[in-house]
């Protein structure tokens, strides 16, 4: 099986297993998509082919890229997921929505200049959270509290609702959206491995293995198999990458000497294993800046 997991930087890897999942334009995937929404709305909705998908993709930068939008009723809902606490999703989401309203308002022939009143979906931006349980079950973000003046007016303002998908949280919404509680199951699992000490390729394999065994999201860990392992692994070594980065003393833009910390840790993460690709989100730097100090590595150590 080792052969058919491929290398870290290859694009078929580069989507997060939730939008794998939830994401993808088959019949699997839209009615484990109904569920989640009509879960998280209360909604009874029975056909899955009336949520309209609108994904962004890499949009401006690789860190941009939000994991699955869709247009139903009257509302525009975008659901992201993050394995790690991020401050910034409502500065995101803003963002995020700026560009999916542009592609609305071009589809339907809508012009902001016209008289009349032009309407829009409702927005409606959630963020899956599964970095621990320290938070709590549901927490909202604003955009106002990254704002440089403090600003109470409430005049601008855009929110994230973030779920904590923590096994021992949001049990109710896990329970009436079963493709979801099994995706927090496979993820619990993988964690559980790693804390008691097992290497992470094994320990995913290890939950994959498992996931397979009680037919999780009906037989999709078997058939995706090599695909999940290679998803899983990058997602790792993204959290992995962040966490050294942060403890070596690097805020973004802030700290002295980053340049020379920066090209050490980018040595560092690729003798680890960690690709180009990573490594590069990571440290802020071009793709092409990190195959030079590579390069330059190797040649020092021949």
């Amino acid at each position: 099986m080792e052969n058919q997991v491929k290398s870290l930087g290859n694009p078929e890897y580069k989507d997060r297993l939730f939008k794998f999942i939830f994401g993808k334009d088959t019949e699997q995937s839209k009615r484990w998509r109904l569920q989640l929404y009509n879960a998280l709305n209360g909604t009874e909705f029975k056909n899955p082919d009336e949520l309209k998908i609108n994904t962004i993709e890499n949009v401006i930068y690789i860190t941009m890229h939000n994991d699955i939008s869709f247009l139903i009723d009257t509302e525009m809902n975008l659901f992201e997921e993050q394995s790690s606490y991020n401050p910034n999703m409502p500065l995101r989401g803003y963002m995020y929505f700026a560009i999916l309203y542009q592609t609305y308002l071009s589809e339907n022939d809508k012009n902001l200049i016209s008289c009349s009143r032009v309407m829009i979906p409702t927005p409606k931006f959630y963020v899956f959270y599964h970095g621990g349980p320290k938070q709590p079950e549901r927490w909202k973000m604003k955009l106002s509290d990254s704002f440089l003046s403090k600003d109470e007016s409430g005049d601008f303002q855009w929110t994230a609702t973030i779920i904590n998908l923590h096994p021992n949280h949001n049990g109710t919404l896990n329970k009436s959206c079963i493709p979801l509680y099994h995706y927090v199951k496979f993820v619990s699992m993988i964690t559980t491995n790693i804390e008691a000490g097992i290497e992470k390729k094994q320990a995913i394999e290890m939950a994959v293995d498992e996931a397979i065994k009680e037919n999780l999201l009906e037989g999709f860990f078997k058939i995706h198999r090599a695909e999940v392992i290679g998803m899983c692994l990058t997602e790792i070594d993204e959290e992995e990458a962040k966490r050294i980065w942060h403890k070596d003393g690097f805020t973004e833009g802030k700290n002295e000497g980053r340049s020379e910390k920066a090209e050490e840790a980018a040595r560092n993460f690729y003798a680890n294993g960690v690709s180009i690709e990573i490594i590069a989100k990571s440290l802020n730097m071009t793709e092409e800046q990190v195959r030079e100090l590579v390069k330059e590595s190797v040649s020092v150590k021949a």
